[in-house]
């Protein structure tokens, strides 16, 4: 499994790149490395079910490279964790993106992931889901759209159901100067479980607000993110009925191989993956 992991976070093939200015025409440019690296922390709140406070932490690095004009493959790691009172939950993810990309115009691709999880209990549980889909972006001046679908399952050894995850989110990135971005974000998430002739739905409608501010003339950025959750279990399932999470981040993130987040966004590593207020996408666990 870790190998897996990390052929899907690494993968490193050769792609073209291309200069972005929100106002001015696209011009090629050389083909290049690029990507970034950041980490974050902040707090979660679960809303119906406690009043107290959980610390949440992570990070992220993804690097785009060239293969062939105007194809790109991007490869994403990623970590996240939620805790309390010395107990906790990570995961660790990877995932592999292949798009075709105009800079001037849109991308279109598809993804895989895989990510895995543990406990700060130390459980040999063997737990971890899949996920595989298509992604597209159009590039509207200082505008990008982004859709992305997914299908996958979670497989889990101590849990003796059938568990399928379907999902969609869009994405709307606004670049009020070439180095400050604004993001929102909104998604729907199905976990199906099925045991016998019995199943049941967790549906979790997910909501994102987040800015970006990169200083001029260098890699550095901090950003801040609000992702609001309402997880919801169909009738007949046990449980909690629907609960509410609310996850505040902030973080710091260092690019190379683009000038600036506008450029960044358009030639480089433009592709991300859901990441779950919960870290897991079976928040009853």
């Amino acid at each position: 499994m870790k190998k897996l992991l990390a052929a899907a976070g690494f993968a490193t093939l050769a792609t073209s790149a291309f200069a972005a200015d929100p106002t001015q025409p696209v011009e090629e440019t050389v083909r290049q490395l690029s990507g970034y690296g950041q980490i974050y922390g902040g707090g979660l709140w679960l809303s119906e079910l406690s009043d107290e406070t959980l610390w949440a932490a992570g990070g992220a690095a993804r690097i785009n490279v060239p293969f062939a004009e105007r194809w790109n493959a991007q490869g994403d790691f990623t970590v996240d964790a939620i805790g309390q009172d010395g107990n906790s939950i990570h995961g660790v993810g990877g995932v592999a993106h292949v798009f075709w990309r105009d800079p001037a115009s849109y991308a279109f691709g598809g993804f895989a992931q895989v990510k895995t999880y543990g406990f700060s209990s130390g459980s040999d549980a063997d737990l971890w889901d899949w996920k595989v889909g298509p992604e597209a972006q159009a590039y509207l001046g200082n505008v990008t759209l982004y859709a992305q679908a997914y299908y996958g399952g979670l497989e889990a050894d101590l849990l003796p159901v059938d568990i399928d995850l379907v999902g969609i989110r869009g994405v709307v990135r606004y670049f009020a100067q070439d180095n400050l971005r604004f993001d929102g974000e909104l998604g729907f998430h199905r976990t199906h479980l099925s045991v016998g002739g019995d199943s049941a739905d967790i549906d979790t409608i997910a909501a994102a607000l987040q800015a970006t501010y990169r200083f001029d003339g260098t890699p550095w950025s901090v950003f801040g993110r609000y992702q609001y959750e309402n997880v919801s279990l169909s009738e007949g399932g046990p449980g909690t009925d629907s609960f509410d999470s609310h996850k505040l981040m902030v973080g710091l993130r260092a690019s190379f191989g683009s000038t600036t987040l506008i450029d960044e966004d358009r030639n480089g590593a433009t592709m991300d993956t859901y990441q779950p207020n919960f870290v897991m996408p079976f928040p009853f666990l």
